[in-house]
């Protein structure tokens, strides 16, 4: 199911390969479900449903759609030393830890070696429809941040770290070959680095020196992106002071990527030096990008979904560069490229690319009421449930069976072990490439919280504050309405809630006291999921959460805004995340208090549970 290319030197040829893909969609994803199912219809798993048929019927009538909770045995038994064949026919080679569940702990997805080649083929695919847009491309280099994660060996000897960590330390990236898209200002050392300080202080010290070879920037995410220009404005000066001296600080003292820095600073570049000293001293760093890397074309970040909240942010740095979102991807598998790929970031859309997996879709109830939810993430019925999970919809469709302008929620079965696994993603169609339909990104089932690679959902925020407000209730104060929105106007962003409070008996709240309330915000936080502490310690991509408490009343005038709206008086639950400035602003107006988490939540690296 991999075409043989070479993506290096032939674009026409990946074009039609491309053309050839999406034109061939159905029969594509035929081919990938009987590939995978001819090899694993004897697993543990398939035999369960399938008793040795391996043809589409069957699979449709018998195997469910599943979650992560369904599937989560299964992977934990191979962690802790069973064989792989529990799920799969292939040796499961490690496992990529995603986003936190409920409990706490990442989710854990299979991977083989042969799911490296294939991601390597999608990285290669993105080539050529960059060039096809963007001219000049093979005439320098990417600064491009990338980071490595944490990582554990589970009990049967599999290591388990995030997806991109696993690419990094791979020898496909590691050994790949150095066509034009594949030259960084990072050295391999740099990336590398266990250190995220030092890793990122030298990533943008080689990018600061090789300023005029720069065409393009960028990191995986939006909010990665904008934590370096943070990192920048605290560190010019000392970026300045060893570009001026030629030597590197010696607080770098991760040996290899020490040495790597020193070969592409070597001797001291006085111009360079001041240039970024006049540059990065001025009062505003609006178009800072372009000032500091003139010949950059585009800043390659993902903007869709929770990051587009960063957007207004990065125009302000940019200087009227393009953002683009180059591609779609998860820790189950990857997805899906952008066509267009100097489309508006509102506008963006993913054609999924039929051989990566086999892709199913639950048909969810978004057509009329998409736009509130995605003001208010509240919409609910009468009963609080989330219309898109109160049952799955009425036939799940194949990928070249969904209807324009329909919302679905996205299943996946992929070479790797995952059987009609919902990955929790809510995609609209917005087009056709051939007869491979086309998506964006609305939202993940569920959350309503996310600043970095953190997810918090409504049931994990409630459990959260449900125990800080513990706290609260012996002192005669009761917690009457809370909700909350996620704050990027400062880098790291970080999580507001309001709260609304009264004493029992009486409307007139006094004065809190500074200390208890700072402990409500710690509370919080240590109530939250790993991923979340791990933003806040490990990563600091992730402020200090705060709490704004609110005068009485104020929840009765949010409500009065919403109807306003156009929510429904039958139907209307006070959200739990607001996303309208207008209903932010109506808040802010009514705050009595501002407290923040002074400090930082417990977190160490997950140890898998063993029985």
């Amino acid at each position: 199911m991999l075409p043989g290319y070479d993506p290096n030197y032939d674009d026409e040829a990946s074009m039609k390969l491309l053309e050839q893909l999406t034109t061939n969609a159905y029969e594509a994803q035929q081919q990938v479900l009987e590939q995978i199912l001819a090899q694993n219809v004897h697993t543990e798993y398939l035999r369960s449903f399938l008793n040795g048929h391996s043809d589409k019927k069957h699979f449709k009538e018998k195997v469910p759609v599943v979650n992560y909770e369904d599937v989560r045995p299964y992977i934990e038994r191979i962690a802790n030393g069973e064989p792989s064949d529990i799920i799969l026919a292939h040796p499961i080679t490690e496992l990529l830890t995603s986003s936190g569940t409920s409990g706490g702990q990442p989710k854990m997805m299979p991977s083989t070696a042969e799911d490296l080649d294939r991601k390597t083929f999608f990285y290669n695919l993105l080539v050529p429809v960059m060039n096809k847009y963007v001219d000049g491309l093979d005439q320098g280099k990417g600064m491009y941040l990338f980071f490595i994660k944490p990582e554990i060996i589970t009990p049967s000897g599999l290591l388990a770290r995030p997806v991109l960590t696993s690419y990094y330390k791979s020898k496909n990236f590691r050994k790949r070959p150095f066509n034009r898209f594949n030259v960084y200002t990072s050295p391999d050392e740099t990336i590398l680095c266990p250190d995220s300080k030092q890793s990122m202080y030298c990533q943008l010290l080689c990018g600061l020196v090789q300023r005029n070879e720069v065409l393009r920037v960028g990191a995986v995410f939006a909010s990665a992106f904008l934590r370096a220009i943070k990192f920048l404005e605290d560190y010019w000066k000392e970026l300045g002071c060893n570009i001026r001296t030629g030597h590197v600080s010696d607080w770098i003292t991760d040996p290899s990527c020490r040495n790597a820095v020193s070969l592409i600073l070597g001797k001291p570049r006085l111009d360079l030096a001041d240039l970024i000293e006049h540059e990065c001293g001025k009062k505003s760093w609006e178009g800072i990008i372009k000032k500091l890397w003139p010949r950059t074309k585009y800043i390659e970040v993902i903007v869709t979904g929770s990051m587009a909240q960063y957007i207004p942010t990065l125009e302000f740095y940019s200087g009227g560069l393009p953002l683009v979102s180059t591609m779609y991807a998860s820790s189950e598998c990857y997805l899906g490229i952008n066509l267009k790929p100097l489309s508006k970031p509102s506008e963006v859309s993913y054609t999924l690319l039929p051989n990566m997996a086999y892709f199913e879709f639950l048909p969810v109830e978004k057509n009329s009421e998409v736009a509130e939810e995605i003001q208010c993430v509240g919409i609910s019925d009468q009963n609080g449930t989330c219309k898109e999970d109160r049952k799955e919809r009425a036939e799940i469709v194949d990928l070249v069976d969904v209807k324009l302008g329909h919302y679905y929620e996205l299943v996946v079965t992929t070479f790797t072990g995952l059987y009609r696994y919902r990955v929790g993603d809510i995609l609209m169609v917005t087009g056709f490439h051939n007869n491979a339909p086309q998506f964006r990104f609305v939202h993940r089932r569920n959350v309503v919280l996310s600043i970095d690679t953190d997810k918090t959902n409504e049931e994990d925020l409630l459990n959260a504050v449900t125990q800080a407000k513990r706290l609260l209730e012996p002192l005669g104060f009761l917690l009457t309405e809370y909700t909350s929105y996620p704050d990027t106007s400062s880098i790291p962003g970080h999580y507001v809630l309001f709260w609304e409070l009264k004493m029992k008996g009486k409307d007139d709240l006094p004065e809190l006291e500074n200390a208890i309330m700072e402990q409500c915000c710690s509370i919080v936080e240590n109530s939250l999921d790993s991923v979340y502490r791990r933003c806040r310690k490990k990563d600091n991509s992730v402020g200090p959460l705060e709490i704004r408490v609110v005068i009485h009343g104020t929840f009765d005038s949010l409500m009065d805004y919403c109807l306003s709206q156009g929510s429904s008086v039958n139907q209307y639950k006070t959200p739990r995340c607001i996303k309208s400035e207008e209903a932010i602003k109506i808040l802010d107006a009514r705050v009595v208090g501002k407290f923040f988490s002074k400090k930082v939540p417990f977190w160490e690296p997950f140890k898998l549970q063993t029985k």
